[in-house]
């Protein structure tokens, strides 16, 4: 069995220059978003700028174009997630690590007060406004190939897994969460419920993942083979889906 990585080291604190920055960041790419939703690509930076209570030369020190602006927004619930999976427990006593990730995911994009399902609703509003601005989905699919890499070396820790398995994995999981959302903003069902994108960001990721083994071990410890033979510590959980 490989040995899994070790649990990095946490990182420093931001300090609180940049924290401020960051702030300022996210709430000019909420102001951007919510008038891309209303106005579609006759948005310009400098409505942004006003919109958002900076000056311009502030917009384009943060910013370099007008659709890099909502790139905050866009990333800030996929950084969540990521973040909690980085702060999942390891070991034989551990779940396996698809229901691990399929919990992750459905909490990232279960909206938990107000704010949180209106960024969704700004979401949505962005990704119909996309097909006619391709730099604005650059943008989406920049976000989510980011997502992508910074969620490979979190799997390599709860999965044990060699680099294939583990980008293998990665890519999975990270399309299934954009799909979930792209599928969710094309209709018209609320951010909760049976067509929320939580509920179908559970379907796509088991669709999605159905054929990476390595998922079914516990955090930590490769998963049963495709032959049946034990890869993990935990061979009784080995193969089966959760909520099956």
């Amino acid at each position: 069995m490989p040995t899994p990585p070790p649990r990095s080291a946490p990182l420093p604190r931001p300090s609180l220059t940049e924290r401020r920055k960051a702030e300022t960041q996210l709430e000019i790419a909420r102001a951007a978003a919510a008038l891309f939703a209303e106005r579609g690509t006759a948005v310009t930076a400098d409505d942004i700028a006003r919109a958002s209570g900076v000056a311009l030369r502030t917009f384009y020190r943060y910013f370099r174009t007008k659709e890099d602006a909502v790139a905050p927004l866009l990333a800030d619930g996929v950084r969540q997630w990521i973040d909690e999976l980085g702060t999942a427990p390891a070991g034989p006593d551990a779940p396996p690590v698809r229901e691990t990730l399929e919990r992750t995911a459905r909490r990232s994009l279960t909206p938990a007060d107000e704010p949180a399902a209106e960024a969704l609703r700004w979401t949505r509003g962005l990704l119909r406004v996309m097909p006619d601005d391709p730099a604005l989905r650059a943008v989406w699919h920049r976000v989510h190939h980011d997502s992508e890499e910074a969620l490979a070396p979190v799997l390599a820790r709860l999965t044990g897994a060699g680099p294939l398995e583990t980008r293998l994995a990665a890519a999975a999981a990270n399309t299934a969460v954009r799909i979930a959302v792209e599928e969710w903003a094309a209709g018209d069902g609320a951010p909760e419920g049976a067509q929320g994108p939580a509920e179908l960001v559970t379907r796509c990721m088991r669709a999605l993942t159905a054929g990476l083994p390595h998922l079914d071990g516990t955090n930590g410890a490769v998963g049963r083979t495709a032959g049946g033979a034990a890869g993990g510590e935990n061979p009784g959980r080995g193969g089966t889906h959760p909520g099956r």
